[in-house]
């Protein structure tokens, strides 16, 4: 007998009272959306316990990986992390009281500002990021890594299927 999961009971819902209907999307589309409030909530407890929420963290790793000296103008951080101005606004705020980053001024142009990791801030990431690259691999510990390369594959695919290309923006 193959294993059973909530969406399996969803479906077979579906077949019995629209027997017409291809549950084909209705299990695809149940099973990442269910997984994905599964990692949230996996990766939201983890960054709490590093003094964070998801937002600061994904400004902080978004600096670090910009490289030395990791920093970004605040428009190259906004599109980055895809999000409305005053939510970058907010989420610099946060990590500039917690001493993490700071603001200064843009030497090429007076009206924009450069969003900048603290030393506290590159520490806190570094030690993060450890932490969280362990927990990812924990919540897909379940696939072979030939499954991993498949399904990273397949997810791609459909990433770009639906408009997810816009190259990240990078330091400079």
């Amino acid at each position: 007998m193959k294993e059973h999961d909530t969406v399996d009971d969803i479906v077979d819902q579906w077949a019995r009272v629209r027997p017409d209907l291809n549950p084909e999307a209705i299990s695809l589309i149940g099973r990442l959306r269910r997984l994905n409030i599964r990692v949230d909530s996996a990766l939201r407890e983890y960054f709490a316990e590093c003094g964070l929420d998801s937002s600061e963290f994904d400004v902080l790793a978004t600096l670090r990986r910009a490289g030395e000296p990791y920093e970004l103008n605040a428009r190259a951080l906004l599109q980055a992390a895809m999000v409305t101005s005053g939510a970058i606004t907010n989420r610099v705020d946060r990590l500039s009281a917690k001493g993490l980053v700071e603001r200064n001024p843009c030497p090429n142009d007076r009206r924009a500002v450069l969003i900048r990791l603290t030393p506290a801030g590159r520490s806190l990431i570094d030690t993060a990021l450890a932490g969280h690259v362990s927990n990812e691999e924990r919540l897909i510990e379940a696939l072979t890594p030939t499954e991993r390369t498949q399904l990273n594959t397949l997810l791609r695919k459909l990433l770009i299927a639906h408009g997810d290309t816009d190259p990240i923006p990078r330091a400079g």
